[in-house]
């Protein structure tokens, strides 16, 4: 339940961050384009939009960054607590054999069976 309420927290504050990027003004654009006019001298006051949006932004970026990695250490330890890192997921062939399945029988013999070709013919002139 929590790490649900994180991924909503982390979709909301991404989603913000692009709002803030997109609204801020880049070096050559006029004052106040991002609101229309002059309407950020009303809004933020007369130099208070560009470090609003900055100040903003910067905060976002950073807790955007550290759920982001709060939930790769999550994720890491949830994939630890599963099993080994090294062994592979085989999905149906890593399943045993049904009970009503026959297995292959083992040799009679003890060591390695070396198969033999059946005998043959002489050919006849």
């Amino acid at each position: 339940m929590l790490i649900q309420l994180v991924n909503i927290l982390y979709v909301l504050i991404a989603i913000a961050i692009i709002a803030l990027v997109l609204l801020q003004q880049g070096d050559g654009a006029q004052a106040g384009s991002g609101f229309g006019g002059g309407a950020s001298g009303t809004v933020f006051g007369a130099r208070g939009s560009t470090n609003f949006l900055s100040k903003s932004t910067k905060w976002l970026a950073v807790t955007f960054f550290v759920i982001s990695l709060g939930m790769a250490m999550y994720a890491s330890r949830q994939a630890n607590r599963s099993g080994p890192v090294g062994a592979p997921d085989l999905g149906v062939m890593g399943q045993p054999a049904a009970a009503g399945t026959p297995a292959t029988p083992a040799p009679a013999a003890a060591g390695p069976q070396i198969p033999t070709a059946p005998a043959q013919p002489a050919p006849q002139a």
